[in-house]
């Protein structure tokens, strides 16, 4: 995934629905695809990631297909790290995940993580995908902070 860049990837609040409170990452058309995936930033300042399992989610058994999951986790990654990314463009450097358990359509599919460390260029963030506090899939991450592709014009070289 790409961290978007200095502008913010975060489109505004959600206003009504299941999902008032929430955003949506607002420059990712595999996400919104995907997904789509919602974070919320608690009071305390921590992240929260969820979405709604959907039919387009499952694998051919009626679960929730491991990739949905990875992809999830992804978005999470930014999500989780969006106070250490802002200000730059971000990819993924690495991510890593243990598969735990299934869901169903229908399940509310939430996730929560913290930034382990946060360097100059790496930001490392780990993970816990859950449904009804259920763990579904663990992971970590490193994502890599980079120079935006967008950048101006004035800012290329002649």
């Amino acid at each position: 995934m790409d961290g978007g860049d200095a502008q913010g990837p975060w489109r505004g609040v959600i206003a009504e629905g299941e999902w008032a409170g929430w955003s949506q990452w607002g420059n990712d058309p595999f996400e919104m695809h995907a997904g789509p995936f919602f974070r919320r930033k608690n009071e305390d300042g921590s992240i929260v990631c969820a979405f709604r399992a959907e039919k387009k989610h499952m694998n051919g058994s009626g679960f929730m297909h491991g990739g949905c999951l990875m992809t999830f986790a992804d978005f999470a990654l930014f999500a989780i790290g969006s106070d250490a990314l802002e200000g730059t463009g971000s990819v993924t450097a690495s991510l890593n995940g243990e598969f735990l358990d299934g869901c169903e359509e229908g399940d509310l599919v939430e996730c929560t993580g913290e930034v382990t460390r946060a360097g100059r260029s790496l930001v490392f963030i780990r993970g816990l995908i859950t449904t009804a506090a259920r763990p579904l899939l663990s992971f970590s991450g490193i994502v890599k902070k980079v120079r935006s592709r967008h950048a101006s014009t004035s800012d290329q070289p002649q």
